[in-house]
């Protein structure tokens, strides 16, 4: 006999739109035995390109802060091996502002995105300040809003190209292996105190931050560990 029950007991939504990326994990069917609950839906982006270019162009142009509040370096050092160490007026200008604009984009991505702004778009015309107006509330402050493109170098294009064939060589896990689903025991309670939105940088280490009040910053590399992404998720109270 059948059984009335998928096997698949989640899914994963990805939304691609004005080159946004994100993950949805939501529990598609209700299954016997399925521990994730049925209205639980989470957003996971693993690739916010405004605070992956900040931490890239901080590293490149040594825009250290001594303070504790910023993430640590980049999982990749390769980055550092090209850092320049020339000291320029336009160097000088961005170490002040670097804090500022990383201030304003986390303040962003701990967001919640308005479910009706891509609808909104599609009723905009192409150059009309109402369109420019939605677009900016979609993407946020960004580093290049700010100071344009003159501290992406040459080998930012190189890196992110290889960033990106990276992200799309990677095999994809099986739903038992989410990191989600895995720490599912500390992921349920954070999101019954309103966690819906994890957001993870490419860091080295241990950096996790409440950014919003629905939304959990953490490093690629505590993601990946079960059990520092357990007592991260512990963190959202």
């Amino acid at each position: 006999m059948n059984s009335p029950f998928p096997l698949r007991a989640a899914f994963h939504v990805k939304l691609l739109a004005s080159g946004l990326e994100e993950e949805t994990l939501r529990s598609s069917f209700r299954m016997l035995g399925n521990p994730w609950p049925r209205d639980m839906v989470i957003t996971v982006d693993d690739d916010a390109d405004t605070l992956v270019d900040l931490l890239w162009i901080r590293e490149t142009w040594n825009l250290q802060s001594i303070s504790a509040d910023f993430p640590p370096l980049l999982s990749d050092d390769s980055v550092r091996a090209h850092a320049r160490t020339e000291t320029s007026d336009a160097a000088k200008t961005w170490l002040d502002a670097w804090p500022v604009i990383w201030n304003a984009c986390i303040h962003h991505a701990g967001l919640l995105q308005d479910s009706t702004i891509f609808a909104q778009l599609r009723q905009t015309t192409d150059g009309s300040p109402e369109r420019a107006d939605l677009l900016a509330r979609l993407v946020g402050p960004s580093w290049s809003g700010s100071f344009g493109d003159d501290a992406f170098t040459a080998e930012y294009e190189t890196w992110n190209l290889a960033r990106f064939q990276a992200r799309t060589q990677r095999h994809p896990l099986s739903v038992g292996n989410d990191p989600e689903r895995l720490s599912l025991q500390a992921l349920i309670p954070a999101w019954r105190t309103g966690l819906s939105k994890i957001v993870t940088i490419p860091c080295q280490g241990s950096y996790t931050r409440v950014i919003g009040q629905h939304t959990l910053l953490v490093t690629d590399e505590t993601r990946d560990d079960h059990q520092r992404y357990s007592e991260a998720l512990k963190q959202f109270r």
